[in-house]
């Protein structure tokens, strides 16, 4: 009989630690450039150390993980087209929008260079050499913050690419659109976060041919889903993650998390 009760009050204990830990599991729609780089797996673990919240990631283009926490499956996004943001915001799908980090986007190929990119200044005068060249160039074709930042720099360049034969659009994350520029000895744009974080690990033969033009400013931004429109989520938690990311605290372990060769990956920059 002693030994039934005893069961019966483990088997309660262990009921209720796996209700406390579901209680305190969220789930974040992020870019694949965040996973990609390593980030997530350098930050979460010291939040949730901190709070004894884990965060569980969807890491997914921009556009989808937008549209994940406009379904209300997820708590809460982590994501970087500021336009996209500001009009979900505005629409009422999200709340406390905040400025996290910046890192910048890089035109990368084949270091034979056949269009002559290196040494150019601007990345619509690069995207040009590489039209009229008739050289490969890889689109990931899915809607991220980075093919939004692509297209309109295909606008810029007065050039519509889509259906050409040099481009392919592939749908895939970054680091795998990577691959494919590796591969079909191509260009590509990505971030310099996962260019950093992947390029020795992949083993790419591939350069960074084009940096620094300010039209290739890449903002991250975080934001809750909106309780009063997605009556599931679990916004107390999310917010803990917000306040922290955004605080002293939050922003230095931003600044820390750097590659093999000590280059930070994302610069903090929350206000």
């Amino acid at each position: 009989m002693l030994k039934r009760i005893v069961l019966s009050a483990l088997t309660l204990i262990l009921i209720a630690a796996a209700v406390a830990t579901a209680e305190t599991r969220i789930r974040m729609a992020s870019t694949t450039s965040t996973q990609n780089s390593g980030l997530f797996e350098y930050l979460l673990p010291i939040f949730e150390k901190k709070t004894g919240i884990r965060i569980d990631v969807v890491a997914v283009g921009t556009g989808a993980a937008i549209e994940i926490g406009k379904r209300g499956d997820a708590d809460l996004v982590f994501v970087h087209a500021r336009e996209q943001e500001l009009k979900a915001v505005e629409e009422g799908f999200f709340v406390n929008r905040h400025d996290v980090m910046y890192n910048d986007f890089v035109i990368i190929g084949p270091p034979a260079d056949p269009a002559r990119v290196k040494g150019m200044r601007s990345a619509a005068d690069a995207l040009k050499a590489i039209a009229a060249s008739g050289a490969p160039f890889v689109s990931r074709g899915d809607k991220s913050g980075t093919h939004t930042k692509e297209l309109s720099l295909w606008k810029k360049a007065g050039i519509e690419p889509a259906g050409q034969k040099w481009y392919l659009e592939v749908g895939q994350g970054m680091e795998k659109t990577q691959r494919v520029a590796d591969e079909k000895r191509a260009y590509t744009l990505t971030d310099r976060g996962t260019w950093l974080a992947t390029k020795d690990k992949d083993k790419l033969d591939l350069a960074l041919l084009l940096e620094g033009d300010p039209a290739l400013f890449n903002q991250y931004g975080v934001m809750a889903v909106n309780p009063e429109k997605s009556k599931g989520v679990k916004y107390k938690e999310a917010m803990e993650f917000v306040n922290w990311i955004i605080s002293k605290e939050g922003q230095d372990a931003v600044a820390a998390f750097k590659d093999k060769n000590g280059n930070p990956l994302f610069i903090p920059n929350a206000k």
